[in-house]
């Protein structure tokens, strides 16, 4: 027994010294130069620091800001129904389950087997024997070099990249439930700003049909006014087909079918957050389409040491022990006891270049991932530079456009006067109703994209802000 386990061992240290010398594979590096610099300040919020991307946080309940009892209904509908939630969280419990199996592949395989042979030796030409076999069967890789390891932390990373990508689909569909709804909202309140306009041009033609059968004015005036009662129809019926299809698009964002599914107009009460200063601090810290992509490269980095460790051998270790005998009533008796231990080192010389081609693989996914990690940071940044502008310019377009509002009624209360005192033509009239009406749809266009940006910072902000 010494002298087998002698030559074991004088057979198997060259091997093993082979190995050593082989060095342990590594992941790829990445250059930080090439990663884009963190700006010391916004330049829309020059207040604010910048912090680096650390790990993803918890988006929280942002919606609750608005303070609207409905969107609060529909967001966590949406996020329990939503289809799109629902394909990234298997794509989640996908890259779960792949980890397991990767990290099964480092642990020994242990299993048992049994069977019958009858064979008979040609050779010898002896009659046929039965050979009746139960065992348990060892096995075992040796990850001397790191590539099950590297696997390993490859797979982990990409379990990591799923859940950051759950979150981001999470937030996205949060989102696009707000500002859908906030859209359908603002339409609700364009809606009847219309119908009310259509009712003064309504008032206006009775009265012009009257002086004009007291021969007051031409039918040229009755007809102009026809004319605007007309296409204000039309406008409120285009806006009645627009608040259809955002019903219809809140619909399949919350996961029912737009047939039953509505959303019953109501005044427009949700309120409009104010934005701390120096909300930017965290951006790369929360959003978790940034930390999905960094995870991402990273694991593309893992497997470029997994591909490099191919040029490597692998070692494995076999073993199995059980009973072998002619007879199943024989097969545990302690005679037919049976035993054997092995050992396999194994390096490919020639693979027609598969290693080569592996290996050039996995460094242009890397090439790759970190392309996507590079524009994701700066799509990041851009997203927060255009929701912090939009606010801003939105804020003074916003108080202008109430002058312009103010100005335009005041001239319809002066014109409308006018008018029925015989001062002024109808034509004067009809100009100013149709400016107040445009300045107010303009004021409601103002108001709306100031609430669709607040969402668009939030989202940009990966969920909310840090005061």
């Amino acid at each position: 027994m010494n002298h087998t386990t002698s030559k074991l061992r004088t057979a198997l240290l060259p091997l093993l010294a082979a190995l050593v010398l082989a060095g342990c594979a590594t992941s790829a590096s990445v250059d930080p130069a090439s990663i884009p610099a963190t700006p010391a300040a916004y330049k829309e919020n020059a207040g604010a620091a910048v912090v680096a991307a650390t790990a993803p946080q918890s988006q929280g309940t942002w919606w609750k800001v608005f303070a609207d009892p409905v969107l609060d209904q529909l967001v966590e509908q949406a996020g329990n129904n939503n289809n799109s939630v629902k394909v990234a969280a298997g794509r989640l419990a996908q890259a779960r389950a792949i980890l397991r199996t990767t990290d099964a592949d480092r642990l020994p395989q242990v299993g048992l087997s049994g069977g019958a042979v009858r064979q008979r030796n040609i050779t010898t030409n002896r009659v046929a024997q039965t050979t009746v076999t139960a065992a348990a069967n060892f096995s075992y890789e040796v990850d001397l070099i790191g590539k099950l390891s590297l696997n390993s932390d490859a797979a982990s990373l990409d379990a990591r990249s799923r859940e950051a990508l759950l979150r981001s689909t999470q937030l996205l569909v949060q989102a696009d439930v707000a500002q859908t709804y906030l859209n359908l909202r603002s339409l609700d309140t364009e809606r009847t700003l219309v119908r009310d306009t259509l009712q003064a041009y309504r008032n206006t033609l009775r009265l012009t049909e009257i002086r004009f059968k007291e021969g007051d004015v031409a039918e040229l005036d009755v007809a102009r006014v026809r004319t605007e009662v007309a296409a204000t129809e039309s406008e409120a019926l285009a806006l009645d087909r627009r608040r259809a299809e955002l019903e219809h698009a809140l619909a399949v964002l919350v996961g029912e079918v737009a047939s039953g599914f509505a959303v019953a107009p109501t005044e427009w009460s949700t309120a409009l957050p104010v934005i701390p200063a120096g909300v930017p601090s965290t951006v790369l810290e929360r959003r978790p389409d940034v930390s999905a992509a960094q995870s991402t490269m990273q694991a593309a980095q893992a497997r470029v040491g997994v591909a490099d460790a191919a040029w490597f051998p692998t070692f494995s270790l076999t073993g199995n022990a059980g009973y072998a005998a002619p007879e199943i009533s024989d097969l545990f008796k302690a005679s037919t006891r049976a035993w054997g231990v092995g050992a396999l080192l194994s390096l490919p010389i020639f693979d027609g270049g598969r290693r080569r081609a592996g290996v050039q693989n996995a460094n242009a996914e890397l090439d790759i991932a970190l392309a996507n990690y590079r524009e994701q940071i700066l799509v990041a940044f851009k997203d927060v530079e255009d929701q912090l502008s939009a606010l801003r310019l939105l804020a003074e377009q916003s108080e202008a456009q109430s002058r312009s509002v103010a100005s335009a009624t005041r001239a319809t209360v002066l014109s409308d006067s006018r008018y029925r005192n015989g001062f002024v033509s109808q034509l004067e009239l009809l100009d100013a109703q149709r400016s107040e009406l445009r300045n107010r749809r303009q004021a409601l266009q103002v108001k709306t994209a100031q609430y669709l940006a607040t969402v668009g910072l939030i989202r940009a902000l990966g969920g909310g802000w840090n005061t």
